[in-house]
This record gives structure tokens, sequence and C-alpha cells, in this order.
């Protein structure tokens, strides 16, 4: 994520900002144009309709007729504004979706709100799972999570109890939406052949491969050398969604450190070309390479203030392979797409669109 700068004073600004520390100026992100503004008086942008229950920052455009920018209305089912708690978390679940959209706009992937297309379209339901059971994933274009996720605690919970390394709600995010670009990017793009052999025939049932992924031993470190994580072993989609959402993680990085003028030197860069060679033979090569580099500093920094490593993962050549075909997939999609607008409307126990009723579970 880059650094931006108020258009009035000229202070560094971030991208969740919604005022300027400096001279109180009124900022908020145009998606269009992926940057972020001062308001001056006079100024057509709206601010969302979502600026206080969601702590959206995002403008609207002037001859928009919604009152939702570009990422609140994308979601069509939250909490109502009773539900205290879970509102909160909603707007957290709604930052880490905002950067996950902004992500998708840079490395050129389409979004497309289900209200524009049904069949094809994305939709986000965030609710609270404590008076129903809700189930974190992805199906027909529409992505759930469990507002838990949101909660520090419970999180770091569930992370120790299954042993990964780290857990956040934008990871969720990622992976899901690894899950809707699935078969656009590799049925679509007739690359179903190609990833067969790499993640594995996806037509293999997929609760008998979640039934036997738990009933696995869970000490079998094997996985390290083919596998991202532990999870991507249960199904080849999983695998793919796992590695997707490390694509997002990587690319995501290595963006920010660009953006703040973070380079390696010796002898991490050293390090890194001993590491992984670029001559691999895969696009992704030179993309790893620098990754490496980073995390090599980044980690030495994190044990340099008592904590551990900030990315503890090793990236097998397996691993570099798939990473490389989704490099490929991505980077070979047409960025195209369009935006309607949704309009709130109350219901009990959630709120949601007018034209979709509430999916649970």
């Amino acid at each position: 994520m880059q650094p931006f700068s108020c258009g009035v004073c000229g202070q560094i600004v971030f991208f969740d900002n919604s005022t300027c520390l400096r001279c109180n100026s009124l900022l908020g992100y145009v998606p269009a144009d992926r940057r972020l503004v001062a308001l001056t008086p006079g100024d057509t942008y709206r601010q969302c309709l979502n600026r206080v229950v969601a702590r959206c920052n995002w403008l609207v455009s002037p001859d928009d007729p919604s009152e939702l920018c570009a990422s609140c209305r994308l979601t069509t089912v939250r909490p109502n504004d009773d539900e205290v708690d879970a509102i909160a978390a909603f707007a957290d679940a709604e930052a880490a979706k905002r950067r996950l959209l902004h992500q998708l706009a840079i490395i050129g992937l389409p979004i497309i709100g289900q209200i524009d297309d049904e069949e094809q379209g994305l939709a986000f339901e965030f609710l609270s799972s404590r008076d129903r059971r809700v189930v974190t994933g992805h199906d027909g274009g529409v992505i759930t999570l469990d507002l838990s996720e949101s909660d520090d605690a419970h999180r770091e919970f569930v992370r120790q109890q299954l042993g990964e390394p780290y857990r956040t709600v934008l990871g969720h995010l990622r992976h899901e939406i690894g899950h809707y670009y699935w078969p656009r990017l590799v049925v679509d793009g007739g690359r179903t052949d190609e990833f067969r052999a790499l993640f594995g025939d996806e037509q293999i049932p997929y609760q008998d491969a979640l039934d036997q992924h738990y009933d696995a031993d869970d000490g079998d470190t094997a996985w390290v050398d083919t596998h991202v994580s532990q999870y991507a072993t249960m199904h080849p989609w999983e695998d793919w969604a796992e590695t997707f959402a490390h694509y997002l993680h990587i690319r995501a990085g290595l963006h920010t450190a660009e953006e703040y003028g973070i380079k390696i030197g010796e002898p991490t860069a050293s390090a890194a070309r001993e590491t992984y060679s670029p001559d691999f033979g895969v696009a992704i090569g030179p993309t790893v390479q620098a990754w490496l580099g980073l995390t090599l500093g980044l980690n030495a920094m994190s044990r340099s203030i008592g904590d551990g490593d900030m990315y503890p993962f090793v990236l097998s050549s397996d691993v570099i392979a798939k990473l490389d075909f989704v490099h490929r997939c991505v980077t070979a999609t047409d960025p195209s797409g369009a935006r309607r607008s949704v309009r709130p409307s109350s219901s009990s126990g959630v709120w949601r669109s007018p034209d979709r009723s509430a999916r649970h579970g």
C-alpha cells in the first residue's frame, strides 16, 4: 500500500485516513483514480453513506446515483446498526475489503457486483455468529465472513488451535476471492489441464477430501515441500485459493516496500540469491527473489525487537511453480468491469440489499 499526501498541506496521509492530522482537511479515496484527495469547498465528490458505520472514506463520483461507494455496495448483508459489537467488527471487515479491492484494481482483476451480473458478479455478506451459525466461505460469487474473525482474541485462539503462522481478516478475504476467480481465470482461461497437473484433479468429491483432511495426522510436515500451507493439502480448490492469497500477499508486500523506498542491500541480497535464483525458469522468478530478499531483512528486523519471524514461510520449487501459474493467470486477464448502485433497506437481524436475501451457514 502506497502512502499519499494531503492535497492542501502536503502532509503524508494513509489509505484509511478520512482527515488530515495537520490541517484537518477532509480526505477521501477516489476508487476510479486510486488516489486519496482532500475535499475542498465546491468539490463535487460525495462521502459514502457508510462513512460512520463502516468507517468508510471512499467517495462517490458526482454522476453516480448511489449513496454507497463502489466498495460498500458490494456488501449485500451486514449486521443491523443496533448490534453494537457486530457493527464494530463489520467496520473492521469493510476496512480489509477496501484494501483487497484496491489491490485487485492495481493488478487489473475485474470487479463486478452481483447487481450488475447476477451469475458472474461478486457480493460480500458480513455476519455475526453470536445468534446464528455462520460459515466463512465462498458460494456462487458470494463471499461470507464470520465477523468473529475481526476479534483479535478469537482469531489468535483459532490460529493457535490450527497451527497457522498467521491469520487475518484480509487473509480470509484474499483466500475467498481466490475461489471466486478460479472459474474465471482457470476454466474460462482454458487452463484446466495445466491446473490439474500442478494442483491435482478438482473433480474429487470435496466433502470426502474435507473429512480426510481433518482425520489426518496433524504432525505430518511433508506438505511444506509441495504446498504453501497445510490447509492447501485438503483439496485442489483450497490449494489454489491458498496459493492465490499468498500471491496477493507477496504482491502487496513488494508494492508497499517499493512505494516506501525500502531497498534490501548486502548481505541480504546475496542471501536471497543463494536461497533462490530466477533462473528457475518461471515468469514469477524475479518477484520471488525480490520477495525473499525483503523478507529475510524483515525477519531479521522482527527478531531484533524480540519478536518472531514476520514471514515464517518456506517457498519450495513446487510452490513457486504454483505461484507462477497464478501469476500467469492474473497477468493474462483483461481489466474491465462495470458497477451500479445498491441502495440500502432494513430488515430484522441483518442489513441487506433489496435484491438479495440473507444466506446463512
